[in-house]
């Protein structure tokens, strides 16, 4: 059997379903996974099975049998440690066949067969009686159903499920509660995430502003939290306007609620300002007591910062009130926490909702078509004035008072700036419905709209009549696509300047006008740890979780680079930057390949992860645009990156990881790269070697 599955393709800019193999999607749920992380989670894994011991003494010391269910088992870590603690018989739920699969051959090995059940269905799916998967209610409920926002994976309903018919009433719960918290900030670097601020563009007749219109000033965002490694925002990005806020709590042990409800906390502020953001983070006690505690607090808000726990399954929460407002020291105010089955969001209000009767039940949803169109670094790239004044600089250079102008990116505001600084006409194809709404909207509050023209086609069917009978002298892209989800997708520039060649003027420049594929090998401080195989776990054998990752890694897509946000996982160079291919965009897609072999060689010590890959765009000789590093590398390997962008990351395997010599024997990393005009992709093989004499 076949499945349908989606990948960008850089050669049309859409995502297309492609025809896979049956088990395709599976190795890619767990070649993707968290899995590994959740592993090497000590602190996790140590207070759980702290919790877990707790929760069967407590049982046995009442004189009743311990049955315990572990909803979302995966591994079957937590069963296995239930097991250890005393308890008589562990029913583990798991709806992912090929991780109860797995879980059924990790429970074997380590002896557990004849003490735990693990049942492949969802848990609200799970039926008890003589004839039912577990012939009675358990008095344990165990269970890891948590994301970042905490009850976003259906945690609640999973809940709600198992205490009506799944556990016994008052039955002991690991965790036994969660804590939301809140602190209210201003700052502008996040708020850059969520709004479009003014651009100002330096034109020959003076400062001329872009202007958001009024929609999007309205507008309340998107519904979406954005999680993030909050530890690598700096405390000069924002100002603490309240105290860290317990916002609610959920009791695990008692019949849990998914219907929508909201909490509000008085508080005063902390200093004046523009109250803009809600920082948000949870913490997990698995005792009644609550002295076995699992806390994802930023270090400013941690017991230890020194001995914090590096996760990325679970990070911290960045929510955006739906309008900024601003507060005054010394005054009272209340941030609500709203929630539904899945979602959580915050509004500010000047007194409490419960005596004023004014609650916002329904979730923020975008009505300006931008949070639809853009994601969270995308505004913040497009509200970068040093990224603005750098691509208006070089279209100075290009322009000429008769410049007729084609500009090809996904709500970009490049054509505008082309019009400020003096082309005679401008076109810009928009090819979705979306962005057409969006940059309409935009072109009209800046009274642009009978000044710029709109073609909403995909740029293959341009017409000459679009044009206006007029030949393009300025092919114009930044270029960025909302499709693509690694650095080299957007090279469907390249093949748009390919499908529109016939209507550019001969010598018609194009910007950027090249690009080039560059990487570096790094160690990486943390992140390695989502591929790194775990052998052991709290004293239990899970190679067996190892080779089916690592088997899910030979397939064929799992072996690219995948997307990470490399200004949240810091990683030292091991090599020099390297360029591996170039792409003339003054020319058409070439029909043959383009291939490139060689080695970069290992200059610091340190244990080679990965290769860091990125793009630069050349805009004209004089002017390149980096999606990867943004300054030289310092004398350390410490690396500064694009915050805007997602590097594509290769990870070395993890057998391939040795500690690397500063002097004696070199070594390096040999690779061998190739892009395929055909398909627009870019296959790559990297390996850790020595340097042949």
């Amino acid at each position: 059997m076949k499945v349908f599955c989606g990948r960008a393709n850089p050669t049309t800019g859409s995502v297309e379903w492609l025809e896979e193999d049956e088990h395709y999607d599976y190795h890619q749920e767990i070649a993707r996974s968290s899995y590994a992380d959740m592993l090497h989670d000590k602190d996790r894994n140590i207070k759980y099975y702290q919790g877990i011991r707790a929760a069967v003494s407590r049982v046995k010391n009442r004189g009743q049998k311990a049955i315990v269910l572990d909803i979302g088992t995966g591994t079957g870590l937590l069963s296995m440690m239930a097991v250890t603690a005393g308890a008589d018989f562990c029913y583990a739920i798991e709806v992912f066949k090929p991780m109860a699969d797995a879980a059924v051959k990790i429970v074997k090995k380590n002896g557990f067969s004849d003490k735990i059940k693990v049942i492949n269905k969802h848990s609200t799916e799970v039926t008890v009686g003589p004839d039912g998967d577990m012939p009675c209610r358990a008095n344990i409920l165990v269970t890891e159903l948590f994301d970042t926002e905490l009850i976003g994976e259906g945690a609640l309903p999973s809940y709600e499920h198992a205490h009506r018919h799944l556990v016994q009433e008052n039955c002991e719960a690991v965790p036994h509660r969660a804590t939301v918290y809140a602190q209210l900030v201003e700052s502008r670097r996040m708020w850059s995430w969520n709004k479009l601020f003014p651009v100002r563009v330096q034109t020959s007749l003076g400062e001329q502003v872009i202007i958001p219109p009024s929609e999007l000033e309205r507008c309340p965002g998107a519904p979406s939290v954005y999680d993030i490694q909050l530890n690598q925002v700096s405390p000069t990005d924002f100002t603490v306007l309240s105290d860290v806020l317990p916002m609610f709590s959920v009791d695990f042990s008692k019949q849990v609620s998914s219907s929508a409800a909201f909490y509000s906390r008085q508080f005063e502020p902390l200093a004046s300002g523009q109250a803009q953001v809600v920082l948000s983070w949870w913490d997990i006690e698995m005792d009644p007591e609550g002295k076995i505690k699992c806390t994802m607090a930023p270090f400013w808000a941690h017991s230890d910062p020194k001995g914090l726990q590096w996760r990325d399954h679970w990070m911290q929460c960045v929510y955006f009130l739906p309008q900024e407002e601003p507060i005054v020291q010394g005054t009272t105010h209340c941030l609500v926490a709203h929630h539904d089955d899945y979602c959580v969001w915050y509004s500010l209000q000047k007194t409490s909702p419960e005596e004023n009767g004014r609650v916002h039940q329904m979730r923020p949803v975008c009505d300006c078509q931008a949070h639809l169109l853009w994601n969270r670094p995308r505004f913040g790239e497009i509200n970068d004035q040093d990224r603005t004044d750098q691509y208006a600089q070089a279209l100075r250079t290009v322009l000429a008072p008769d410049s007729i102008c084609l500009c090809v990116s996904d709500g970009s505001l490049l054509s505008m700036l082309a019009y400020y600084l003096g082309a005679e006409q401008v076109f810009t194809i928009e090819s979705s419905a979306a962005s057409h709404k969006l940059m309409k909207k935009i072109f009209k509050a800046n009274h642009l709209e009978n000044k710029i023209n709109i073609i909403e086609k995909r740029p293959e069917l341009l017409t000459t009549a679009d044009l206006e009978g007029k030949k393009v002298s300025l092919l114009l892209g930044e270029p960025f696509f909302t499709t693509s989800l690694l650095p080299w997708h957007n090279l469907y520039f390249w093949y748009v300047r390919t499908d529109v060649d016939q209507h550019l003027k001969p010598g018609a420049v194009v910007m950027p006008q090249a690009a080039s594929l560059h990487a570096m090998v790094v160690e990486f401080r943390d992140l390695w740890r989502i591929r790194s195989p775990c052998g052991d776990c709290e004293g239990f054998d899970v190679h067996i979780m190892d080779d089916m990752i690592k088997s899910a890694l030979d397939f064929r897509e799992s072996k690219e680079a995948e997307p990470h946000p490399l200004w949240e996982y810091p990683c030292r160079s091991l090599s020099e930057p390297q360029r591996l291919l170039t792409f003339d965009f003054r020319q058409p897609v070439p029909q043959q390949p383009v291939c490139a072999e060689g080695s970069m060689e290992l200059r610091r010590p340190g244990r080679s992860h990965g290769i860091v890959l990125w793009m630069e765009y050349h805009l004209t000789p004089d002017s390149t645009v980096s999606t990867g590093l943004l300054e030289p590398v310092e004398d350390k390997g410490n690396c500064c990156w694009n915050p805007h962008c997602k590097q594509g990351v290769y990870f070395l395997n993890p057998t391939l990881d040795p500690r690397v010599p500063l002097l004696g024997s070199p070594r390096a990393v040999t690779y061998t790269v190739e892009f395929h005009p055909n398909t627009g992709d870019i296959t790559m093989e990297f390996k850790l070697t020595d340097i042949p004499d």
